[in-house]
């Protein structure tokens, strides 16, 4: 008996430790760092002697009593493809064999969605597919995964040069950073892409730097009772969530739509109208909405445009009963519809929307104007009032979306790549930590240096996009959090070595993943030109320095001024506000004095305050003659605190 329980703890341990063993990180194609001493690493059985060969160079190492190992291969220049073999001290063959292995430069690429937003969804997508032949660009994207422990290894991937397939799904603004440095470079430039949509800064963070600040020790903390069971009550939930929002249920796409449906004891409401106005914070649910409307005999019989104006979150609708139009996550630019003319009748017809409140959101958005049924000549106005009833279907089950949750994604998408040799990091991320803009101070610069501390390799250039404009431009100044979160990371730039894109130019209103990703990508690229590689050039738009006033108006200093300030397109100067001790803003008359800006209002007679490009979506066009868009700022330190 106790024979054959020492055999099983022997067997155990050698399938624990088994042969030399890589993380997946290391594959065919990968590029290592040029210039640096290059980490391999690995496990094996224990007391096992491993040598990894490459390019000339044999090192050794032996495994511990954890099976673990790891050499430092000495540092080489760019070039390659080279062969890495790795042996084990008692083989006469190679245990494993890297082919087209290059040394160049190594970028970590990581963030949220509009760093993991792909080539081919990006601007002229088609184009860029078509002409992408780099192959000393490589990538490896490490797969979503989250956990509660660190992970020694990721789910998977592999090296992979970039071609006309695999762009396709490669990060747009890393791919068009990689391309535009190694056209300049002329050096392999390797994509180290760890990404994942929706996700706050605190999730990319180690858990013992997390403990370290009172900001964010209290959450981890009472995480601790988080199992991996309840990662996969989650996803059952998600798929549950979305089989509701998706499916009707409880024959309601059968019964409601139908015109003899009475629907007399539902409430109405004035559409349009987004949940904010029904009274019910919070909701999360399906809605039912129907809408009675009287044709005459001049439209009846004929095909007509239903325009639905704006709606707000994914919808069907309905008409007389047929299903029109199927929208998923209000993915159609547009949102109107032809009806054929046997559905169009004299006197009653009826409109069905089935739409989903998620988020804080639904319902259709001004203007009134926008929702009608025409035939072309005449039209039949959707606005006003409209029946609705809740809780028709099933509830939605409640979504921890865990994957946001603090340490999880550094456990299981970053530990696992430490301590691979890089160059720097490449980030963009923001848009989930705005709700609480002022917490980023502490947050972002926390995790910059958690990185920098499990690498080991110093103060590595780190270089990240600040948010762009985005949502509806506001008539009048106001606080914003987007513009305090912007800030945030502009006081990023006081961490040594880091590099701060500017997009306050390239955003767009209604989409959060603006398109253009090839500006972004070339804005990140040039300040590695000038922070990495040290290249004279102008990698900035201007920069606030000082602020003189001078009687009833302010004259702003910056740097990075490059060959001078300027207006896109040479138009009149905007995006500057002015206050005076009330604190009360107003838009300032705002005109470019050789290397400053001179800013003042009729209606601010004692000014102590400027504030540039301070709104979710400015209207602002300083720029630098090269191009630069000027880095929104503010003058004053009223309201640092989040805006709630």
């Amino acid at each position: 008996m106790r024979f054959a329980l020492t055999l099983s703890l022997l067997i155990a341990h050698s399938l624990v430790f088994g042969q030399v063993r890589l993380p997946k990180v290391f594959s065919d194609h990968m590029v290592l760092q040029r210039g640096r001493n290059i980490p391999v690493w690995g496990t094996a059985q224990p007391g096992k002697q491993v040598s990894v060969e490459f390019g000339g160079h044999k090192i050794k190492a032996t495994t511990g009593q954890d099976g673990k190992w790891m050499v430092h291969l000495p540092q080489m220049q760019a070039g390659g493809p080279y062969l890495m073999q790795v042996s084990e001290e008692d083989k006469t063959k190679p245990v494993i064999l890297f082919k087209d292995v290059l040394i160049g430069d190594v970028w970590l690429a990581s963030g949220q969605s509009n760093m993991e937003w792909q080539v081919q969804q990006a601007m002229n997508a088609e184009t860029e597919i078509k002409n992408a032949h780099s192959p000393n660009i490589r990538f490896f994207n490490v797969p979503h995964n989250k956990t509660t422990n660190v992970q020694s290894d990721v789910l998977g991937g592999s090296w992979q040069a970039i071609d006309s397939t695999t762009v396709k799904t490669a990060s747009a603004v890393a791919y068009f950073f990689a391309r535009e440095l190694q056209a300049d470079l002329k050096v392999p430039i390797g994509i180290l892409q760890s990404t994942w949509g929706g996700t706050p800064v605190e999730a990319w963070t180690s858990r013992e730097q997390l403990l370290s600040s009172p900001l964010t020790q209290r959450t981890v903390l009472q995480n601790d009772s988080v199992t991996e069971k309840h990662f996969i009550k989650d996803s059952l939930d998600l798929v549950r969530f979305w089989d509701i929002v998706n499916n009707p249920k409880n024959k309601t796409d059968k019964t409601i739509p139908n015109p003899k449906f009475n629907d007399a004891k539902w409430p109405e409401l004035m559409m349009p109208a987004t949940l904010k106005d029904l009274n019910m914070p919070g909701y999360e649910g399906m809605m039912w909405l129907r809408k009675t409307i009287n044709l005459p005999q001049n439209i009846a019989g004929k095909e007509v445009t239903l325009h639905l104006g704006h709606p707000e979150m994914n919808y069907s609708v309905y008409f007389n009963g047929k299903e029109i139009a199927k929208n998923v996550w209000n993915a159609n630019p547009t949102h109107h519809y032809r009806l054929p003319a046997n559905l169009v009748k004299q006197g009653k017809n009826v409109i069905g929307v089935r739409m989903a409140f998620l988020w804080s959101g639904g319902g259709f958005n001004p203007p009134a104007e926008e929702m009608y049924l025409t035939d072309g000549v005449s039209k039949v106005s959707l606005a006003g009032g409209w029946k609705y009833q809740r809780d028709l279907e099933p509830t939605l089950p409640t979504i921890k979306n865990y994957y946001q949750y603090p340490t999880y994604l550094y456990n299981a998408m970053i530990h696992p790549v430490v301590p691979y040799g890089i160059n720097g990091v490449i980030w963009y991320q923001g848009e989930n930590n705005v709700y609480v803009p002022g917490d980023y101070r502490t947050l972002f610069p926390m995790m910059i240096n958690d990185w920098r501390i499990r690498w080991q390799q110093g103060y590595f250039p780190f270089l990240y996009v600040q948010l762009a404009n985005y949502m509806k431009q506001q008539p009048e100044p106001s606080q914003s959090n987007w513009a305090t979160l912007r800030e945030a990371q502009t006081l990023a730039l006081a961490q040594p070595n880091t590099g701060m894109a500017s997009i306050i130019d390239l955003g767009e209103a209604d989409n959060i993943h603006p398109k253009n990703k090839q500006e972004v990508g070339q804005r990140l690229a040039l300040v590695a030109k000038k922070l990495v590689y040290k290249m004279p050039i102008q990698a900035s738009g201007p920069m606030y320095q000082s602020h003189q006033v001078e009687g009833n108006q302010i004259r702003i200093q910056f740097t990075e001024t490059g060959s001078g300030l300027a207006t896109r397109g040479n138009e009149k100067l905007t995006g500057f506000a002015i206050a005076g001790s009330d604190q009360k803003f107003y838009w300032a008359d705002a005109v470019i004095n050789g290397s400053t800006v001179k800013v003042s209002s009729e209606k601010v007679k004692n000014p102590v305050a400027v504030r540039y490009a301070w709104a979710d979506n400015p209207a602002c066009n300083l720029i630098n003659k090269e191009g630069l868009p000027a880095i929104p700022f503010r003058t004053d330190n009223w309201n640092t605190a989040e805006v709630k």
